[in-house]
């Protein structure tokens, strides 16, 4: 079978989606996730963008060594030598340059004329070439660009030395009909295109992103830009599960096959979920709580005599845990790393420490214990590890006669601190004791708390987003069966990403 590439663009694109920025440990994190994965190309940001963005592509082009590291460059020299030195020690570099090609873009944003980007983009390929091997051009904006005039971009383009050429639906306009003509038309009236790799980036604001990407597989296309859950800006990307299981599922349809290790795809969109603090909707096809769930009696009934009745795909093909191995308070440590291994979790000895001490006192709460639980234990542990401030005990007196009142006790590389405040309600007196120990300026945001698992004792996710003084914003998320604990949790857990960030 025809092999398609996948361009994963989940900490670049993805990452602009508004509430999912990631520091930098967190892309590191994400990015050794997606070369489990097995995706081609990890697009690791944007390096001009701030010294930030350079760090995070730098450190990412440093910790893969399988997967295609690239950097997106406007057509400017200056983007192309930042996005260079960032990606320079992969293994396999790559440099993205885009230019507007549309005509409302040319007009209104970049003031050009249609023989000044044809120029610009033969310049800069140019130059960008000269510097790496594989170079991917971009025409932003392409599936409102005059169909002639693309051509004739792209044909500069490949003559400059471009290697890929992405043809993006930027704002997410065009139906899967008119992709599909799209590539077509340009694979018959492109010269030298049949010499390099063809890749669509489809927006989903019509809701149509995955739909175009596939009719533009069907058109030609070799290579798909997607992300994790289909984060980006406005309504998202082309989600990079529903594409690949899409054409695995179908592949008597579609006639190709991806490089894609399906059983991590669950993993992959869960640990994207937890450093976001952006939760996956139940109905989301694929990796969402539902996607394999059934209520109905009939659909039981056949799911039982058998799982094809109404199931196009295993569970365990797209890495969803099987939640029935019970562990509870008497279980030991082996039992729980033999359990979490057979789940395809790997920790190591310190890591698994920590989710060992969280076992135990959940299990001292809880009567049984479900693969979701230890899940969620699984992917909150770096919460729980060396953290600056730690969570030792808390007392709330709450009602709607009486002062809410909350008393906390942290402790802070070593020290141990304490205070009492009183707040228009308990977590409110919380939150205010700790800004007042720590003596920060902490803004919450939004609150939001989620339960994890069902019944009575569910765990409870509780995900904050604070605000410093300079007005830099964190993702806190906290777990446990008391709601209360939990909030406070997420809390410190936000201060001390702040704290991390600052020194």
């Amino acid at each position: 079978m025809k092999r398609i590439r996948i361009f994963d663009t989940t900490l670049r694109d993805g990452e602009q989606s508004p509430g999912c920025s990631m520091n930098l440990s967190e892309k590191a994190e994400m990015a050794r996730q997606l070369e489990k994965l097995g995706v081609d190309i990890i697009e690791a940001g944007f390096a001009i963008a701030s010294p930030m963005d350079f760090k995070s592509v730098q450190k990412i082009a440093k910790a893969v060594s399988s997967c295609t590291v690239a950097s997106l460059a406007r057509c400017v020299r200056g983007d192309i030598d930042a996005a260079w030195d960032a990606v320079k020690e992969a293994n396999h570099p790559r440099i993205h340059v885009f230019l507007a090609t549309s005509d409302i873009h040319m007009e209104y944003k970049l003031q050009m004329s249609r023989e000044q980007v044809l120029q610009r983009i033969s310049d800069m390929v140019a130059y960008a070439r000269g510097k790496c091997g594989d170079i991917e051009f971009s025409a932003e904006d392409a599936s409102r660009s005059d169909r002639a005039f693309l051509a004739r971009c792209y044909e500069n383009a490949i003559a400059a030395g471009a290697t890929t050429l992405n043809v993006p639906d930027t704002v997410g306009y065009s139906t899967p009909q008119e992709m599909g003509d799209l590539i077509r038309y340009l694979r018959e009236n492109v010269r030298g295109i049949e010499n390099v790799d063809i890749s669509v980036h489809c927006h989903n604001d019509l809701g149509m992103a995955v739909a175009n990407t596939l009719a533009c597989v069907q058109a030609g296309a070799t290579q798909v830009e997607c992300t994790v859950n289909g984060i980006g800006e406005r309504a998202g990307n082309a989600s990079m599960e529903e594409i690949v299981m899409a054409l695995r599922t179908r592949a008597d349809f579609y006639g190709v096959e991806t490089g894609i290790n399906t059983k991590q795809i669950y993993r992959s969109s869960k640990l994207l979920s937890n450093i976001t603090g952006v939760p996956i909707p139940p109905s989301k096809a694929i990796v969402g709580a539902n996607a394999f769930a059934h209520e109905s009696g009939i659909h039981q009934h056949g799911v039982i005599a058998n799982a094809q009745t109404y199931e196009i795909m295993n569970s365990t093909d797209v890495g969803v845990p099987q939640n029935t191995m019970v562990l509870g308070k008497h279980s030991g440590k082996h039992a729980l790393r033999e359990k979490l291994e057979s789940m395809g979790y790997e920790l190591t000895d310190e890591e698994l420490e920590s989710v060992f001490a969280r076992f135990k006192a959940m299990a001292d709460k809880k009567k049984n214990i479900t693969g979701s639980d230890l899940e969620a234990l699984v992917l909150h542990r770096r919460n729980n590890i060396n953290p600056t401030c730690r969570l030792v005990s808390h007392v709330v007196n709450a009602g709607n006669s009486i002062p809410n009142t909350s008393f906390v006790r942290l402790q802070r590389d070593g020290e141990v601190l304490e205070e009492v405040a009183i707040g228009s309600g308990p977590l409110d007196a919380a939150f205010k004791a700790i800004n007042r120990m720590l003596g920060m300026d902490i803004r919450l945001e939004s609150y939001s708390l989620n339960a994890v698992t069902d019944g009575e004792d569910a765990i409870g996710e509780a995900v904050v987003k604070l605000t410093d003084g300079g007005g830099e914003s964190y993702t806190g998320t906290g777990l446990s069966t008391d709601i209360l604990e939990s909030s406070i949790r997420a809390y410190v857990n936000g201060i001390n990403k702040m704290l991390e960030s600052n020194t």
